[in-house]
């Protein structure tokens, strides 16, 4: 069995994984009787921490509104990737989280042993951001709905299509993924009764949330490769698949997961997938990732790029 500090960090880190546990699935996870896990929770609560019995004695624990942040363990890696992830959030796709970044790194700094104080140092003298393009995302958004995905409770919020059309949608949200510059959310449309990807930015969250849904089988188990997929080609009105005469680590290091995706076929050659509303896009994209290919379609493709080809020619004299 743990000792007893010790057991209340794990029991803290526990109650923060998830909205709620039946008391003896966290004894069970802790090692410990009901009643010394009574005892923990009065602990914890004597030292600020709001921590909610559900059910009664004996039945589960929720961790409260206003509770204070415990403390972190983190080893050197772990506090090397946190401080230099802070250093460069200056330039990240969130609102207003430069200057709160900056206050939190001064206070990681300061506890850093001077071996990992280098380390950072380093990292980050070698490092530039890029300042985000485009619309960003505040940070309180992000939270709320990462709390809805934790909590299993269904969305509501305004929502700005591509084209500018608005709609109100009810969603159950199941992940956030970032991509490149913009985060988006995976979610079953209850209204469409289908799984849809939202861009978070063009999100308006409406309180309080829905009612809580039962979690239902995700579309794709690599979720970060079905949002690519989603974002990279089906919103657009022409969807090319190209047969890629490259090995599909080298052609995935040309191609943004934005705008296309990689799917490999043996060694020497992969399938990619790309969308845009343009056909000259298309056509240009392709031609300058520097790698043969062939135009499995649309074949409106070739025509288009038979006619670049021409014009290449006459301009070249």
């Amino acid at each position: 069995m743990l000792e007893t500090s010790a057991r209340l960090l794990r029991l803290l880190g526990l109650l923060q994984g998830r909205a709620y546990w039946p008391g003896t699935e966290l004894a069970e996870r802790l090692g410990v009787s009901p009643r010394t896990l009574r005892r923990d929770v009065g602990k914890l609560r004597a030292l600020g921490y709001p921590l909610d019995a559900v059910g009664g004695v004996g039945g589960g624990y929720e961790l409260g509104s206003g509770g204070g942040l415990p403390p972190l363990l983190l080893d050197d890696e772990e506090a090397v990737a946190v401080a230099v992830a802070l250093g460069t959030a200056a330039g990240g796709a969130v609102t207003g989280i430069a200057e709160t970044s900056v206050r939190a790194l001064a206070k990681l700094d300061q506890v850093l042993p001077s071996r990992l104080r280098h380390q950072v140092g380093t990292l980050g003298a070698a490092m530039v951001a890029v300042p985000a393009a485009g619309p960003t995302v505040d940070p309180a958004t992000l939270t709320a709905i990462a709390a809805a995905v934790r909590d299993r409770e269904r969305l509501r919020f305004g929502y700005v299509a591509r084209e500018g059309e608005r709609s109100a949608r009810d969603a159950e949200p199941y992940r956030l993924v970032s991509g490149g510059r913009r985060w988006y959310l995976l979610g079953w449309d209850t209204t469409r009764d289908d799984w849809r990807t939202y861009r978070v930015d063009r999100m308006s969250l409406r309180v309080p949330n829905g009612p809580r849904f039962f979690p239902r089988p995700l579309p794709d188990e690599d979720v970060a490769r079905y949002l690519a997929l989603a974002t990279a080609t089906r919103p657009h009105r022409h969807r090319a698949v190209l047969t890629m005469h490259a090995p599909a680590s080298e052609v995935a290091g040309e191609v943004p997961v934005t705008l296309g995706v990689v799917e490999p076929v043996d060694e020497h050659t992969c399938v990619l997938r790309i969308g845009s509303d343009s056909l000259d896009h298309l056509a240009v994209w392709v031609a300058t990732f520097g790698f043969d290919f062939e135009v499995r379609e649309p074949p409106e493709l070739l025509e288009h790029l038979r006619t670049l080809t021409g014009r290449l020619r006459r301009a070249m004299g």
